[in-house]
């Protein structure tokens, strides 16, 4: 397993969660990462990206609502969010982008 993903869950609308994904050493200092999603029945979109000198990029729907962070002192890269709308319902995978390398994906839920 290349990437691990933790996070993730059951919120209600309004609510935040937090997503990781761990990677090695080689893999985090030498690619930008990425959070995609995909909900049932929808192609899987990239969310948020950030390069190696943590420039992020963000789809429009979760613009000022999603927070993307790497920590290179511990191989990881983070997915906070905050005020989950329920479009927000979707398995969020983490992507290493040079090295095409997916974690196991993660389902995020929110539901009143």
């Amino acid at each position: 397993v290349q990437l691990v993903e933790s996070g993730g869950g059951l919120v209600q609308p309004g609510g935040s969660l937090s997503l990781s994904c761990t990677a090695s050493r080689t893999v985090f200092a030498t690619t930008t990462m990425g959070w995609y999603r995909q909900a049932p029945g929808k192609q899987r979109e990239l969310v948020a990206s950030i390069n190696t000198g943590g420039r992020a990029n963000y789809t429009d729907s979760v613009k000022g609502r999603f927070t993307i962070s790497r920590d290179k002192s511990k191989n990881t890269v983070y997915l906070q969010m905050n005020n989950l709308k329920t479009e927000d319902t979707a398995v969020y995978y983490c992507n290493a982008r040079a090295w095409e390398y997916w974690g196991q994906g993660t389902q995020v839920t929110v539901s009143s």
